[in-house]
């Protein structure tokens, strides 16, 4: 899990990539001084950091998502689920409804889905 568990900033960092892919590594640099406030050196370590992690690549200059922001998301759910609740998604749900309320839209949300699965 270690690889799918990101800090704050390194999220942060994460989305802006996802946001802009495909993204010049110079252009990459600027977008983070813009908003982070960060040095060349900084956008580089932590570039880097992401790259090692296989999420995204930094190829003659530009930086390239290599799993999407949906299947990045997924594994951590996926994981999130086996540490937490032994994979379980149940126990997850009734973890979640002892203290969170589920609107009636996302009873139908999860209904649907459950029902998608059933046919599919």
């Amino acid at each position: 899990m270690e690889r799918y568990k990101l800090g704050e900033m390194e999220q942060k960092f994460a989305e802006m990539i996802w946001e802009h892919e495909p993204v010049p590594s110079g252009e990459l640099v600027r977008l983070c001084e813009e908003k982070f406030r960060w040095k060349k050196s900084t956008t580089y370590t932590m570039l880097k950091r992401l790259c090692n992690r296989k999420i995204f690549e930094n190829r003659e200059g530009t930086v390239r998502a290599l799993m999407s922001k949906e299947d990045f998301q997924a594994i951590q759910g996926e994981e999130f689920l086996k540490e937490t609740f032994d994979g379980s998604l149940p126990q997850f749900l009734a973890a979640f409804t002892r203290r969170n309320k589920l609107s009636e839209e996302e009873i139908r949300e999860l209904e649907s889905l459950i029902e998608g699965y059933k046919e599919g």
